[in-house]
C-alpha cells in the first residue's frame, strides 16, 4: 500500500475520530446557523467597588437534544481542520453583540487559538465588530497563552500592537509555569498577567511558589502590568492573595463559569 492510498483511509478514521461525516462542513455549518453558547467565568477584583470588572469567555457546542458539549470535545476538530479563526470571528461577533445589548461585566477576556494569532486579517476582523456593535474596543481583550507568547513571539508581538492600536487590552495567560524569563512579557506588554493554576494552588505549601509570584508581582509594578491569579479555589489562598497585592482571581471558589446571558442587564 502506498501513501497516496493510505490518505483516504486516514481521512475515514480521522471522520469516525470527529464523530461527524465531514467534520469541516459540520463545524462550518454550526458557525452559519449559531450552534454554539457562550458561557463566561467571571474575574474578581481584589479591591475597589466593583467585584467583577471583565470575565473570561467560554464556548459551547449545541448537539443533538439540545446537550452542550464541552470545549475539549469539539475544539481540536476546528484546531486539526485549521477553521480556529473562524470559531474565533464568531466569539468576537457574538461578545460585541453581547456588550450592545447591556452587560453588567463591562470587559470580556477572549482565549485566542495560536492559529489566530498568525492570521493578519483578524484584527480588521475586530475592528469591523466593534464599528458594527459600536461597542469601546477596551471592552475586549485578547488571552494569548504563556506557550504562544513563548514559541511564536514574533505573531504575538504584531498581534498585541495591532490590538493596542486598536484600544483593546492584552493577557498573557497561564504565566510562570513554564517560562524562567520576562523577556516575552517585555516585548508583548500585555495588560494582564495570569499567573498560572499550578502556582496559585501551591501557594500556601511550597516557598518556592510564592516567591515566584512575588517576582511576577515586582515585574508588574515595573513593566505596568496588573496580575490575575487563576483556579482560585479556597478561601485561605485568596486571603493569602489579597495580603501579597494579587490585583484580580479567578476560579471555582471565586464563581463557576454560567451562560453569558444571565450577566445581561
Amino acid at each position: 500500500m502506498t501513501a497516496k492510498d493510505l490518505d483516504p483511509q486516514l481521512q475515514k478514521l480521522d471522520d469516525e475520530l470527529a464523530g461527524w461525516d465531514e467534520p469541516a462542513q459540520r463545524l462550518r455549518e454550526a458557525l452559519e446557523k449559531d450552534e454554539f453558547t457562550l458561557f463566561c467565568q467571571p474575574i474578581a477584583a481584589l479591591e475597589g467597588a466593583v467585584r467583577f470588572p471583565m470575565a473570561e469567555v467560554l464556548i459551547r457546542m449545541r448537539e443533538e437534544e439540545a446537550a452542550l458539549l464541552p470545549p475539549g470535545e469539539f475544539l481540536p476538530v476546528f484546531e486539526h481542520y485549521r477553521l480556529m479563526p473562524d470559531l474565533d470571528r464568531w466569539v468576537v461577533r457574538k461578545i460585541t453583540q453581547h456588550l450592545a445589548r447591556g452587560s453588567r461585566i463591562p470587559r470580556y477576556d477572549i482565549n485566542l487559538s495560536s492559529q489566530t494569532l498568525e492570521d493578519a486579517s483578524f484584527p480588521q476582523a475586530v475592528a469591523d465588530a466593534l464599528t458594527a456593535s459600536g461597542v469601546p474596543a477596551r471592552s475586549l481583550l485578547f488571552e494569548i497563552p504563556e506557550g504562544d507568547a513563548l514559541g511564536k513571539l514574533e505573531a504575538a508581538m504584531r498581534f498585541s500592537g495591532a490590538m493596542r492600536e486598536l484600544g483593546c487590552g492584552i493577557v498573557v495567560s497561564g504565566f510562570g509555569r513554564r517560562t524562567a524569563t520576562f523577556m516575552p512579557l517585555k516585548a508583548i506588554r500585555p495588560d494582564y498577567v495570569k499567573i498560572d493554576g499550578v502556582i496559585v494552588r501551591k501557594l500556601l505549601t511550597a516557598l518556592a511558589f510564592e516567591a515566584k509570584l512575588k517576582a511576577i508581582l515586582r515585574v508588574g509594578e515595573v513593566m505596568g502590568f496588573q496580575c490575575i491569579a487563576e483556579m482560585v479555589e479556597e478561601q485561605d489562598i485568596l486571603v493569602r492573595l489579597k495580603a501579597l497585592g494579587v490585583s484580580y482571581a479567578q476560579g471555582f471558589g471565586i464563581q463557576q463559569p454560567h451562560p453569558i446571558e444571565a450577566l445581561a442587564l
